[in-house]
């Protein structure tokens, strides 16, 4: 793929990051492709760890944002003006691509089935998951609209307490901002739990796991792990590895008390509802300090960094607009494992070209328009 990688401005380890948890969503919906009627153990577990490269996503953009906020302080940009060229140059990133997107969806649903999605003005605000279950229509855009309130709300509450709060410290009150959503979100869950009753992990899934009011404390794990790294450098160098097998050791042993006790949200709804999510965000951002650490070269770091570069236009673009186009032509259940396997390489040889397309021809030039003198002549 002919893009152009800017080395200067990157971090391997964060590539490394971005890349594994594509290819975890990616592994996870070819399940779904060659297997959708079908569970074993096996798929079970390529299903699983799909959802944690969501997760991954969620902590690793925590750990971004939280740290252009930080920098910001640091230089004193704290302004009405300062947050909002910090919003446009967000939105530049994200949003073209999102509504592009979204308005594929919705021609493909029409062309598909003639219908015309009830509620599709939501998608463009962001509400279809804010309190409650999204419809079944562009399903990865949960984590968007989680992702997007996060970086409204967050930075919203700062400027306003920086203007109300003048004599405290900004990076006391960036921590106290953090701590008070991810609290929040820790109540909101609570009270779910208490007024929700679970009959399903499906449900579990779609009614707290994918709301936005639910799961928005994910992204702020990373406000907390770069905060923390930043004023205690030297020892999150000094003890990286070890961090890296806490981890491991939570992350495992969290699941290992699953499996053998077979929990569910339907027989242990406190545990789901108010800690699991949060465990498993802490447990992946540990592994960071030491991934950060990791720099190779050669044709592995290329393929990681351009994997990397694509990875939105990926998530965006394999499930709704490819994986279901070609699910619509016709099943592949009881195909032979030659169908199956072209059906496969079709699948993933669409997406990353697609993906190639929509980064080189759409993504990057409007990521680009951020950075005009435009943008900040009017704003000063």
């Amino acid at each position: 793929m002919s893009i152009t990688i800017d080395n200067k401005h990157r971090v391997f380890g964060l590539d490394a990051i971005r890349a594994s948890a594509i290819l975890l969503v990616l592994f996870s919906h070819s399940t779904i492709l060659l297997f959708p009627n079908q569970d074993s153990l096996l798929l079970t577990i390529i299903r699983f760890f799909g959802t944690i490269g969501v997760d991954l996503f969620f902590v690793l953009s925590g750990f971004l944002i939280g740290g252009i906020i930080l920098k910001q302080i640091d230089l004193g940009k704290t302004s009405w003006n300062d947050f909002l060229y910090f919003w446009i140059r967000r939105w530049f990133r994200t949003l073209p691509n999102y509504f592009l997107v979204l308005a594929l969806n919705v021609l493909l649903l029409f062309l598909f089935t003639g219908e015309i999605l009830k509620g599709i003005g939501n998608y463009f605000l962001f509400l279809q998951n804010f309190s409650n279950p999204q419809p079944d229509f562009f399903t990865e855009s949960w984590s968007l609209s989680i992702e997007e309130y996060a970086y409204i709300i967050g930075p919203l509450l700062l400027f306003l307490t920086f203007n109300s709060f003048k004599s405290v410290s900004k990076k006391y009150l960036f921590i106290g901002i953090t701590g008070f959503v991810i609290i929040s979100s820790g109540v909101l869950r609570y009270q779910f739990h208490l007024n929700q009753k679970i009959d399903s992990a499906e449900m579990w899934s779609s009614a707290l796991r994918k709301v936005v009011i639910y799961r928005i404390d994910s992204i702020y794990y990373g406000f907390v792990l770069v905060y923390v790294m930043k004023q205690f450098k030297s020892y999150f160098k000094r003890y990286n590895l070890l961090l890296f097998m806490v981890g491991v050791i939570l992350f495992s042993g969290i699941h290992v008390l699953i499996y053998f006790n077979n929990l569910t949200p339907v027989n242990t709804p406190l545990f789901f509802n108010v800690f699991y999510l949060p465990l498993i965000s802490i447990s992946l951002l540990l592994f960071f300090p030491s991934i950060i650490e990791i720099d190779i070269q050669g044709y592995v770091k290329i393929l990681t960094t351009k994997l990397s570069i694509i990875s939105y236009a990926l998530y965006l673009l394999n499930y709704s607009v490819v994986l279901l186009s070609i699910q619509h032509i016709g099943s592949i259940c009881e195909a032979s494992m030659i169908i199956k396997i072209i059906t496969l390489l079709t699948y993933w040889g669409l997406s990353f070209y697609l993906s190639h397309l929509l980064y080189t021809y759409f993504e990057k030039p409007m990521t680009n328009l951020r950075d005009k003198p435009f943008f900040k002549r009017i704003l000063n």
